[in-house]
C-alpha cells in the first residue's frame, strides 16, 4: 500500500439497513451531488425520494449529519404512448445559494423541478386568557401567538415539463446561474431558471427518418466558467464542445473529440464498450473527462487530435464481454469526476470498488465501499478497514469472483476537501483522506 492509498479512509455510512435481500428497488440511490460549499450533499433515489445531507461543524474532520428528505417525485402514466414514468431520480444539481434558502433542480425521465429548502417557523395561536375584571362580554379576545418550532420546508418552485419525448440523462446549471440545459437522447434543450413554460432547442440529432438513427446524447454539461459553451457525449464514442454564440442550433458547427480504434481490434462489442456514459468539465474548464465501459479518456480542449491521457479500467472484462452482454452489465453507465482541484479522478467498478487516480504521478488508489468495513470500524478490526478488498500486497485480486449486483455508478467529490461521497445500492459511503 502507497502512501497515497494509506492518506485515504473509510469516514462515514448512511442507510445501513441489514442484508442485500431486505432492500427494496425504491432505496437504490441513483444521484448523489455535493453543493458549491460542499457543505451539503444531496441524494436521489429510485422511490423518487431526495435526502439531503448537511456538514456536522460541531466534529472533527469532514462529517454529515441527516437535514431533511423529500418526495421529489411521483409514478405518472403517459395515456398518449400508454407508458410508465418511473419516479426514479436520474439526476440533482445545485443552484448558487443567493439567500439563507437552498435551491436545487431533480429530474426523472421526464420531468425537472426546482425545488426550494429552506427553514420555517411554526407557530400556533393560544386562547389569551386575560383575567382582568373589565373585560366585559362585548370585549374583543386576541388570540396568543407563539413559536412552537423550526422545521426544513421542501416546496417546488417551477415545474419544467412536457419537453422531452425522449429520457432525460442529464441537466446542468450555466456559471450565468440563470440558466441550465437538460439533454435526451436526441435533443439538448435550454432553459431559463425562471421561466418554466418555454424552452430551447439548442442540439436537435434526430434523423428526418428514425430507420436512420446511428447513435443517441448519453450526456452533457455547461462548462465551469464560460456560460457560452457546452459539451455533449454520444453512444458513438465521441464528445463534442460547442458555442452558444455560433449559431441557434449548436451540433453542426462543434469540436469533436474522438479516439480512433484500429480497425484490426474490432469486434461486435466495439461499439457498445465505446458509448460514453459521463463526461465531466475540470474544475479550471480545460480537460475533459470521458468515462466508456473500459477506458476514462482525459482530454485538452485544445487538441482535438488524440486524448492526453487513457486509463484502462476494467481491463480484467475484456475476456468477459459476451457474459456481459447476455446480463446486460455491458450497458451500465458509470460516472467519473474531477477532484475539486483537478488534480486527481474517481470512476467506480463492479464489486463495489471504485478508483481514485492521480492525472501527474499516475498513481492508482483502490477502495471499496463495502458495509464490512463500516461494521469492522466499529469493531475495531484494522484488518479489515485497511483491505478494502484487495490482497495481501495491496493490489486488487483478480482471482476473486466480480459481484456484478453490486457497482458504484454514482458519486461526487467535495470541491474543497478531499472527500467523496459514493453511493453503493441503498448506502452512502463517505471516504476522506
Amino acid at each position: 500500500m502507497n502512501d497515497e492509498e494509506k492518506r485515504w479512509r473509510f469516514a462515514q455510512c448512511f442507510g445501513d439497513k441489514g442484508d442485500s435481500d431486505d432492500i427494496t428497488e425504491a432505496d437504490i440511490i441513483s444521484a448523489v451531488e455535493f453543493d458549491h460549499t460542499g457543505d451539503y450533499l444531496a441524494t436521489g433515489d429510485k422511490g423518487g425520494r431526495v435526502v439531503l445531507f448537511e456538514r456536522n461543524d460541531g466534529k472533527k474532520g469532514c462529517e454529515y449529519r441527516f437535514h431533511t428528505e423529500f418526495q421529489s417525485h411521483e409514478p405518472e402514466f403517459d395515456y398518449l404512448k400508454s407508458l410508465e414514468i418511473e419516479e426514479k431520480i436520474n439526476k440533482i444539481k445545485w443552484c448558487r445559494r443567493t439567500n439563507s434558502a437552498h435551491f436545487l433542480l431533480s429530474t426523472n425521465d421526464k420531468t425537472i423541478k426546482l425545488w426550494k429548502i429552506y427553514e420555517r417557523s411554526i407557530k400556533v395561536a393560544h386562547e389569551n386568557n386575560n383575567n382582568n375584571n373589565s373585560i366585559t362580554p362585548r370585549s374583543l379576545y386576541i388570540p396568543k401567538i407563539s413559536h412552537q418550532d423550526n422545521i426544513i420546508a421542501a416546496v417546488p418552485r417551477r415545474i419544467y415539463a412536457n419537453a422531452h419525448a425522449y429520457h432525460i440523462n442529464s441537466i446542468s446549471v450555466n456559471s450565468d446561474g440563470e440558466t441550465y440545459i437538460s439533454a435526451d437522447d436526441l435533443r439538448i434543450n435550454l432553459w431559463n431558471l425562471d421561466i418554466s413554460e418555454q424552452s430551447f432547442n439548442i442540439v436537435d440529432i434526430k434523423p428526418a427518418n428514425m430507420e436512420e438513427l446511428t447513435e443517441v446524447i448519453t450526456a452533457a454539461e455547461f462548462h465551469p466558467q464560460q456560460c457560452n459553451l457546452l459539451m455533449y457525449s454520444s453512444s458513438k464514442g465521441t464528445v463534442k464542445l460547442a458555442d452558444m454564440r455560433e449559431s441557434a442550433l449548436c451540433d453542426q458547427k462543434a469540436k469533436v473529440f474522438e479516439a480512433y480504434e484500429d480497425p484490426n481490434s474490432r469486434s461486435f462489442f466495439s461499439e457498445i464498450i465505446s458509448s460514453i456514459s459521463d463526461v465531466k468539465f475540470s474544475p479550471d474548464g480545460r480537460y475533459i473527462l470521458a468515462r466508456d465501459y473500459l477506458t476514462l479518456k482525459l482530454w485538452d480542449i485544445n487538441m482535438e487530435s488524440k486524448p492526453v491521457q487513457t486509463i484502462n479500467i476494467n481491463d480484467n472484462l475484456r475476456s468477459s464481454l459476451c457474459d456481459l452482454y447476455e446480463n446486460d452489465c455491458i450497458f451500465d453507465k458509470f460516472e467519473c469526476i474531477f477532484s475539486g482541484d483537478g488534480k486527481s479522478v474517481m470512476t467506480g467498478s463492479y464489486s463495489n470498488n471504485f478508483s481514485i487516480y492521480n492525472r501527474e504521478t499516475g498513481d492508482e488508489v483502490p477502495l471499496q465501499a463495502d458495509k464490512s468495513i463500516f461494521k469492522a470500524k466499529r469493531l475495531g478490526s484494522a484488518k479489515n478497514k485497511l483491505n478494502l478488498g484487495r490482497n495481501n500486497n495491496g493490489k486488487r485480486d483478480d482471482m476473486e469472483p466480480i459481484d456484478f449486483n453490486k457497482k458504484i455508478l454514482h458519486a461526487s467529490w467535495h470541491p474543497r476537501d478531499n472527500v467523496i461521497a459514493v453511493a453503493a445500492t441503498n448506502n452512502l459511503f463517505i471516504f476522506a483522506e
